[in-house]
């Protein structure tokens, strides 16, 4: 274990304790002060198109983890707020970012949702272009006209892999610096779980009649587990109690799960909690990564494209090979499908039904202003970064 490992396992068994302090006492890290909030931010297109240029389009974001297009040629498609993308690995192991786009006509240039191209080729008249985005051939060239290649190569958005993630701006010719945008505390934070040895083992895309940010801010929040879940998440994770770091676009937090109630009453030494926790982590301004005893949950949250009222999570299950945990092939594939089943159930069958009728109140002509509370530490810091970035003028 090097010194900088070491120094982080340390620090978690101190915040493990004074999240274990917080349950004897019957308190939680609180933020400064209650701050309001009103519907509208949730249902009017004008906002929503604000937060798709001034949030999507200015900082980077998880598009993906790096297995998912683990060797050259592979690639996944995505709709981002601003824009259709293919990200693909290129042949020197680097990843880019394209606009899903023929320069030609406009059609969609690759339909699939994944797999392998050695190069991506128009369905509506053939124009191929190499993985690299650079125009390949136009066919009948001779009666098409004369077009620079240069310039007819498919755009490029901002793209950068680090700790294991592809990050993306949703914005042709911004800049890109993923270690500038999480700041020095969760950079090394990121850095500490080598997330780039994991595996991307379970992965899926949920659309919902829910705003974007009434998905994340359920992510961010232990205050509602006791109520919303009471017969599945809250037989294991104490409600309300949190030992939380701020780092200004970014927070994390420790969750005690029920296993801890053993050393209520008596001082647990020097022995580890770690098994005893849920970490969260708000990485600004759209994901929440938790760190489980021996895997990672990745939720990443978007905007609908158009539609104010709508808005998707992904939600990735990112894991150590069967080999480096000691497991069968069989018994890795059953223990993660069965850890996938038990998380879709809960999202489907309690969260998400909230979630769309929260939107569904929001839509009320006469709502006050609500209100979130002291309490509610890691959902201040996601409000707090959106007023943030939406207090800047657009770019463009």
């Amino acid at each position: 274990m090097d010194d900088v490992t070491r120094d982080a396992a340390v620090d978690r068994e101190a915040r493990i304790r004074r999240a274990l302090d917080h349950l004897r006492n019957d308190t939680t890290d609180q933020f400064e002060k209650v701050e309001a909030f009103e519907a509208f931010e949730f249902t009017d297109p004008d906002r929503a198109a604000r937060e798709r240029d001034l949030v999507f389009g200015a900082v980077p974001t998880i598009v993906a983890h790096g297995s998912e297009i683990a060797k050259p040629y592979e690639f996944k498609t995505l709709r981002l707020p601003r824009n259709n993308v293919i990200i693909v690995r290129q042949k020197d192991g680097s990843v880019k970012a394209l606009v899903n786009l023929c320069r030609h006509r406009g059609a969609l240039l690759e339909t699939d949702s994944c797999g392998k191209r050695r190069l991506f080729s128009c369905p509506y008249h053939r124009w191929s272009y190499d993985i690299d985005g650079s125009l390949r051939a136009i066919t009948r060239d001779n009666t098409v006209g004369d077009i620079d290649p240069a310039q007819a190569g498919l755009v490029e958005l901002p793209c950068e892999e680090r700790h294991g993630f592809v990050w993306v701006v949703d914005r042709a010719g911004a800049a890109i610096d993923v270690a500038g945008w999480l700041g020095p505390e969760m950079d090394e934070i990121l850095a500490g779980y080598h997330l780039d040895g994991l595996h991307c083992v379970k992965a899926g895309v949920y659309h919902e009649d829910a705003n974007w940010k009434i998905l994340q801010d359920a992510f961010l929040d232990g205050y509602h587990i006791q109520y919303a879940h009471p017969n599945t998440a809250a037989k294991y994770i104490h409600t309300n109690v949190m030992a939380f770091e701020d780092f200004g676009s970014h927070c994390r937090f420790i969750a005690p799960r029920k296993s801890i109630d053993r050393w209520l009453e008596e001082d647990p030494g020097e022995r580890s909690l770690v098994d005893d926790v849920t970490e969260t982590h708000f990485l600004g301004p759209n994901s929440t990564l938790l760190k489980q005893p021996d895997h990672f949950q990745l939720l990443t949250f978007w905007p609908d494209p158009a539609a104010p009222e709508k808005g998707v999570m992904e939600m990735r299950l990112l894991v150590p090979s069967a080999e480096a945990a000691g497991m069968t092939q069989e018994r890795w594939d059953y223990l993660w499908d069965k850890n996938w089943k038990i998380l879709e159930a809960v999202l489907i069958n309690e969260d998400f039904p909230v979630l769309r009728d929260s939107q569904w109140g929001m839509r009320s002509r006469d709502a006050a202003p609500m209100v979130l509370g002291r309490n509610e530490v890691a959902n201040q810091v996601f409000r707090r970064l959106l007023d943030r970035l939406l207090s800047v003028a657009d770019p463009s």
